[in-house]
């Protein structure tokens, strides 16, 4: 195909910032579809973008026509399951933005549907194209940290409350930085242990400065009556293979400490952290010793970005290989799934003051399920 030719459904902050430039800089896309519930927003991102002829709509089903050929889902979190099952039942590849979905169950039947319909899907977790992250991922396959059995999955903001939009509401986005900056770092972490099976989880949730606005937010102060997510949660994650991880997600909290998709992890011959670049640390003949790769130089995955604005650029590129079928999907929705059912787990386990189960306990049986 000389040119793909793909709609975008959500035409907000995250198609402008991330998918669009990068897009729009590729010769073999075209964008013939833009579809957003404010239609003048979808008006305004075709005429920036879009084709002479592209379809503007706020019915997503107008964009799932033989016209179009890849579809992404960039809307509020409790929308991307059905709108990504249609295009995949239209017979669109798709690509969602993180998280995958709201529940466990959504994002099984979003990997249903891409089974039966022979499309791929794939979900936006792109800090998995960062260079130090691509490095770090060579050095984990190769078994140079040993086996992994400890970690902490890193989304720190000391005040990072987002004021726009639908982030402050449960309803729309199932959840605060749980779900929002938390997947990341949680989808970075398993991916570099290539650790998939969780055992058990233990959540907690807080909703304490968000009872009162915070002028010195970085997006100005919030409205404590739309404030109906969490503003920092945190959890233990233990694996069937006994690796324990640790994870943190706040968007408000009073710390010095702070840092957003980044993975801590221990191995039986070396560790990692990324706070202040990539480290690598270990013993090496008697001697401890901590290594920094330099990573503005050659050396790492030729997809490694560098910047921000390579990680949207890296994307599209390698979808499309996927789409050509030319290579694996580099986020595969199998592995998202895990990724939901885990942090789903967690505000199951901050709700009920009781770990939840996704693996057989000793001498029992698991609990937990779907979200109510």
């Amino acid at each position: 195909m000389d040119k793909w030719r793909v709609a975008l459904i959500g035409c907000g902050g995250i198609a402008h910032g991330k998918h669009l430039p990068a897009l729009a800089a590729r010769e073999d896309v075209k964008l013939v579809g833009f579809c957003d519930l404010e239609l003048d927003r979808a008006r305004r991102a075709a005429v920036q973008y879009g084709t002479p002829d592209a379809i503007v709509t706020t019915d997503y089903r107008a964009v799932l026509t033989p016209a179009v050929d890849i579809v992404y889902v960039l809307t509020t979190n409790d929308a991307h399951a059905a709108l990504s099952i249609a295009a995949l039942e239209a017979g669109k590849h798709v690509l969602c933005e993180k998280p995958m979905a709201v529940t466990s169950a959504e994002a099984e039947a979003m990997v249903a549907a891409a089974k039966t319909a022979g499309k791929i899907l794939t979900v936006g977790f792109q800090s998995r194209f960062r260079a130090d992250v691509q490095y770090l991922k060579q050095l984990c396959d190769a078994g140079e940290l040993g086996h992994i059995y400890f970690a902490k999955a890193l989304a720190v903001r000391r005040r990072g409350v987002p004021t726009w939009g639908s982030f402050l509401s449960r309803a729309k986005q199932g959840g605060g930085p749980l779900i929002d900056i938390g997947s990341h770092a949680l989808d970075l972490t398993l991916w570099l242990m290539n650790n998939y099976a969780p055992r058990v989880v233990m959540g907690a949730t807080h909703h304490e400065l968000a009872r009162e606005p915070h002028p010195a937010n970085a997006w100005g102060p919030w409205d404590p009556a739309a404030f109906t997510v969490e503003e920092a949660a945190f959890g233990m994650i233990q694996m069937a293979n006994g690796a324990t991880i640790l994870l943190e997600a706040t968007w408000a909290l009073n710390t010095l400490d702070v840092g957003e998709a980044q993975a801590v992890l221990c191995g039986t011959k070396a560790g990692a952290d990324m706070k202040d670049g990539l480290r690598i640390n270990g013993e090496h003949h008697g001697r401890l010793y901590t290594f920094t790769p330099e990573m503005s130089g050659g050396g790492v995955a030729f997809f490694a970005a560098r910047t921000p604005e390579d990680t949207g650029r890296l994307e599209i590129e390698h979808f499309l290989r996927a789409v050509r079928g030319e290579a694996e999907p580099v986020v595969k929705p199998e592995e998202t799934l895990v990724v939901t059912r885990i942090l789903e787990a967690l505000y199951q386990s901050a709700e009920r003051g009781e770990p939840v189960f996704l693996a057989s306990p000793p001498g029992g049986t698991p609990h937990g399920g779907p979200a109510s």
